[in-house]
């Protein structure tokens, strides 16, 4: 069952690529070893497209200690010289992820492997002085000063790829990592017995988005794209009024750019039970914006803030978020 939030709030998935589009990485919370003697208390997401910050209580029912590994797994990233993938800060933490135990600080370890395809390339990069990061800024370089037969064995295994452009020193071969990145933080925790534990992360998410609005097709609302919308986001006909309004009055150019954020809620579901109390919030912006997403008994709470509240929950999909903002000439 899905209920949305409609005139006032909508969230989306991705049309094909073009140049002024780029393409969300979805991102969730923490994973642990699967163990009935944990349970998830609560879950309290905030999500915008400025960061995401989820709070967790965790309680082990047992009498006795347990010791569990925690791990955030962040969006692999699929490295294509085709795709436009928005990625908030350069280096192996991508996502500036943070995360404290009881407030204090904690160090997670990073677990990292690189592909290309199904091959696992991870020790042959790092013997090269290669950066697993696949956008890192000196890729280029670096496997340019190989010897031309690791060039061409990279090549043809599909480590990298050859594209020849003007970066401002004429036309020139340059050469782009093909491999894909897998990345996991974790630590060790040790939960006492009876005890609450209060666990907390945040990081910048990655955020995609285009120019215009996809299910506008010749200045109606409809096309290719509105029946993605629709089940992806729940965008609703109120929505779609409040859309087809706006663009009858911009003489039938669409008034609102978008913007997609992911939220994976399914893959955490190691902990005993269900989520005893879960409270998502999200945060459109701009009070002027649109957002649109799929959930139960949402209610808005501030000019720009609505909340999901659920008890003993169970998340069944992955939440996808549609921002519609205001493109900055629009009155």
């Amino acid at each position: 069952m899905r209920s949305l939030i409609a005139a006032v709030c909508l969230l989306a998935c991705a049309p094909a690529f073009a140049n002024d589009t780029s393409a969300e990485l979805g991102t969730g919370g923490l994973i642990f070893t699967r163990s009935d003697a944990i349970e998830m208390k609560s879950e309290d997401p905030f999500i915008s497209r400025d960061d995401v910050r989820v709070a967790y209580k965790f309680q082990n029912t047992t009498d006795a200690d347990v010791e569990s590994v925690i791990a955030f797994p962040m969006p692999d990233i699929e490295s294509s010289p085709y795709a436009n993938v928005a990625i908030p800060e350069a280096g192996d933490n991508f996502l500036g992820f943070t995360v404290t135990v009881d407030g204090k600080p904690v160090t997670p370890q990073l677990d990292q492997r690189a592909f290309a395809g199904e091959v696992d390339v991870t020790d042959e990069l790092r013997n090269a002085g290669i950066a697993l990061f696949p956008y890192d800024e000196s890729a280029d370089r670096l496997i340019g000063a190989k010897s031309a037969a690791v060039r061409a064995d990279w090549i043809a295994r599909g480590i990298i790829v050859i594209q020849t452009y003007d970066a401002g020193e004429g036309m020139q071969d340059h050469f782009t990592p093909a491999w894909d990145l897998k990345s996991t933080y974790w630590w060790r925790m040790t939960f006492p017995k009876g005890k609450l534990i209060d666990v907390r992360h945040s990081y910048k998410p990655s955020v995609g988005g285009t120019v215009g609005t996809a299910f506008v097709d010749d200045g109606k609302v409809g096309g290719p794209m509105l029946e993605t919308y629709r089940d992806r986001y729940c965008v609703n006909r109120d929505l779609e009024k409040t859309i087809q309004k706006a663009t009858d009055a911009n003489d039938g150019y669409a008034l609102y750019t978008e913007s997609w954020l992911s939220y994976i809620l399914t893959t955490g579901g190691n902990w005993r039970g269900a989520i005893g109390k879960f409270k998502l919030t999200i945060d459109k912006g701009a009070p002027d914006a649109l957002v649109s997403f799929c959930g139960k008994n949402v209610k808005k709470t501030g000019p720009t803030t609505f909340e999901m509240l659920a008890d003993d929950y169970y998340p069944e999909k992955d939440l996808h978020i549609l921002i519609l903002s205001k493109m900055p000439d629009a009155q």
